[in-house]
């Protein structure tokens, strides 16, 4: 990491710095790739607006299916909708979505460039941990996405998307700091923002999280390019 992604990281502890963006580009292969997506997309996302396969169903207001690059090179995994992405049908759109975009800001990513779903798709009532039926219920739209998406790395968000992904009890704390696989894809546990925003003083650590997610990318990324 070079002293411009610390900077970057000082604006998501609220220090504003000027952050210069890298052009996307596009090639004629990601174009036909995106326009052979499409349909796919298309059919997943009205799947999960007419599912009925858990309770959930009946107290949502909208689906939460996702938001962002459909070819994205990070995937990122809440748990399941709150009050506020229920409302709007985009998943972290409060105070902990804020942040989140700003921990991504940290890492030169715009949040346009990622793409953002939880193991949820309809948030349960209170904001309950999700049920282990409503996790199975759910999964198979999760897979979908992912093959479609085909991510160089996934970050779990949070504890309760960290376990339900890696089918594990282990403590958040073990979990962080190490490379877990989902389907071949490595994948990197963080905090939650919403614990950030409780435990401000937590902010260093997930600095370290976010460094380290960085490297496992970047070594994959060469790795499948060498």
């Amino acid at each position: 990491m070079d002293p411009a992604l610390r900077l970057k990281y000082l604006e998501a502890m609220g220090v504003p710095v000027w952050i210069r963006r890298e052009p996307e580009t596009d090639g004629g292969d990601e174009g036909c790739r995106k326009n052979d997506d499409e349909a796919l997309w298309l059919q997943l996302e009205e799947e999960i607006a007419r599912c009925t396969r858990c309770s959930l169903h009946r107290t949502r207001t909208h689906v939460v299916p996702g938001v962002g690059n459909h070819h994205a090179e990070w995937m990122l995994i809440g748990e399941a909708p709150g009050e506020q992405e229920d409302l709007k049908g985009e998943p972290f759109v409060g105070r902990a979505g804020q942040l989140l975009t700003e921990m991504l800001r940290a890492l030169g990513l715009d949040r346009e460039q990622v793409f953002i779903t939880n193991v949820l798709k309809c948030r349960p009532p209170g904001n309950r941990d999700p049920k282990p039926d409503e996790v199975v219920a759910c999964e198979p739209f999760l897979m979908r996405q992912i093959a479609l998406i085909r991510p160089r790395i996934i970050l779990a968000v949070g504890r309760i998307a960290a376990q339900n992904l890696l089918k594990t009890t282990t403590p958040l704390g073990r979990l962080r700091g190490r490379v877990h696989r989902y389907d071949e894809i490595p994948l990197v546990v963080i905090y939650h923002p919403a614990y950030l925003l409780r435990n401000p003083a937590a902010k260093r650590q997930a600095w370290e999280d976010l460094k380290f997610a960085w490297r496992v990318y970047s070594e994959n990324r060469q790795g499948n390019h060498g």
